[in-house]
């Protein structure tokens, strides 16, 4: 029985179950391929008064064509991920371009406004200006008097040790 039966009904249920799948399920549904062997297996054997406890596929191996073939259809959905993340970044930037100009078409409208209605604006702008220039050069060692043009008073920094 175990040099002729056994040997011959595992190869015919092996097959029957193995063809059921393709090579990829084979791997990915290893438990349930082996499940299926051995529930078929065991009804099988029990045909010629043979008892099974248990079986288990230990090695199963494809060929060299195929496991490349796996290797390569990995590597193409990890570039066709990798491309969709690129589109997805690209149209993020997009839109953000595409915000940042509408904000700053907002800015510029409001500033024309503003400047039809009066020069508060653009003294207030001035007057920030000289602020910020104030600043900078009240931190330069060299810098203790800042002449102005013709009708402005002169600026005298305060200058510390």
């Amino acid at each position: 029985y175990d040099e002729r039966i056994l040997p011959s009904i595992a190869n015919e249920v092996l097959k029957s179950v193995v063809a059921q799948y393709d090579a990829e399920e084979l791997l990915k549904k290893r438990e349930v391929v082996s499940r299926e062997v051995k529930e078929q297996l065991v009804q099988r054997a029990a045909d010629f008064h043979i008892v099974l406890e248990d079986i288990s596929i230990t090695h199963l191996t494809f060929g060299k064509e195929y496991a490349n073939a796996i290797e390569k259809k990995q590597v193409a959905q990890q570039e066709a991920e990798r491309q969709k993340f690129v589109v997805a970044k690209a149209e993020q930037e997009k839109k953000a371009m595409v915000i940042t100009a509408e904000g700053e078409a907002e800015a510029a409208r409001l500033i024309s406004d503003a400047l039809k209605t009066g020069p508060a604006l653009l003294e207030l702008r001035r007057l920030e200006a000289a602020r910020d220039i104030a600043s900078i050069m009240s931190k330069s060692p060299n810098v203790v008097f800042v002449p102005s043009g013709a009708g402005a008073s002169n600026l005298l920094l305060n200058v510390h040790s």
